[in-house]
């Protein structure tokens, strides 16, 4: 059982760290306290002040969230003390207009050895700016493609966050925490982190290697009704996985027809798609979740823990038991 009084015998002291939240009208609220309130308990649970947090509008004048929710702010951009970093806060949804002084501002700390942030959307602002150009950087799974068609100059994946150097971005919603958790650990000390993660009553502290997950319509075409049922039966049946004769079956086309539907649309054969996508709920059973290694080999529809470890192996480059033992 975690107890302050533990902990804090072991921490080392560290400077204080000035973060800043831009809140952008209409920001997602979730998003942002997400990101604020680890460190809120990060000074609770160290008995000091290991981050002060600072809320910035463009004009110093109140925000409103997408929920409707107003925070009065500490400052304009006009008059802004020294931050180690600030977070750019995004609408929801997307602001495409409306935002040019805070992407002026953004465009003069270019260069600048502060770190700069985007929460959800935010990631859209720095993009304009021309931050992110030749940096990792990530968005709400339901921006990816437009960001990625828009910015070519930016590499833009689908995890939970990114941190390259000193961009530091994040899909918004519970992932902030997750980055913010990331940070923590990383500047100061990785207990410090999880005994925040034990305060919220997180699962697991995800790191920076996770995906995010997109809904299955989301990466297929509407248009492809067939396709998207045949994957709905293959997420539906992990512990019992159908051949591929049997999912054409299902959907009513024929196997040969299936396959270059995947091909297509998927990039993948119907069998590849099908073990990657046990191997991925298998990695999440690792790391989340107390059942031995047999066990969760078999909930993932493999008959053997040698067929499991093999498959892992090729597939993530490191065994089960390896993966278990980067969590523990």
């Amino acid at each position: 059982m975690f107890h302050i009084d533990d902990f804090n015998k072991h921490t080392v002291p560290k400077k204080e760290l000035r973060y800043g939240f831009l809140l952008l009208p209409n920001f997602s609220l979730i998003a942002f306290s997400s990101a604020i309130e680890p460190l809120r308990m990060a000074n609770w649970i160290n008995g000091k002040s290991c981050y002060s947090t600072s809320l910035i509008s463009h004009d110093g004048k109140a925000v409103t969230s997408s929920s409707g929710v107003q925070l009065q702010v500490n400052y304009s951009l006009n008059e802004l003390p020294y931050f180690d970093a600030v977070f750019v806060c995004g609408a929801s949804p997307i602001a495409r207009t409306g935002n040019e002084a805070v992407i002026d501002w953004l465009k003069q700390k270019a260069n600048s050895s502060m770190a700069i942030g985007g929460i959800g959307t935010g990631s859209y602002i720095l993009a304009v700016a021309g931050l992110l150009d030749q940096f990792r950087a990530t968005i709400h799974w339901w921006h990816i493609e437009n960001l990625k068609q828009e910015f070519p100059k930016t590499s833009v994946t689908n995890r939970l966050f990114e941190i390259d150097g000193n961009r530091y971005t994040c899909s918004g919603g519970t992932a902030s925490m997750d980055m913010m958790l990331f940070l923590i650990g990383r500047q100061q000390n990785m207990d410090l982190a999880a005994a925040i993660s034990e305060q919220f009553v997180c699962e697991r502290i995800r790191g920076s290697d996770d995906h995010q997950r997109i809904p299955i319509k989301s990466r297929i075409s509407a248009n492809q009704p067939k396709l998207i049922e045949a994957v709905t039966l293959m997420e539906a049946n992990i512990e019992e996985p159908l051949s591929t004769d049997d999912l054409a079956h299902h959907v009513q086309l024929s196997r040969r027809h299936l396959e270059r539907l995947f091909k297509k649309h998927l990039h993948n054969v119907p069998a590849k798609y099908y073990i990657e996508l046990r191997l991925s709920q298998a990695r999440k059973l690792l790391r989340q979740s107390d059942q031995t290694i047999l066990q969760i080999g078999l909930l993932c529809g493999f008959s053997s823990a040698s067929y499991f470890s093999t498959a892992y192996k090729n597939h993530y480059k490191i065994t089960p038991r390896e993966e278990r033992k980067s969590v523990e």
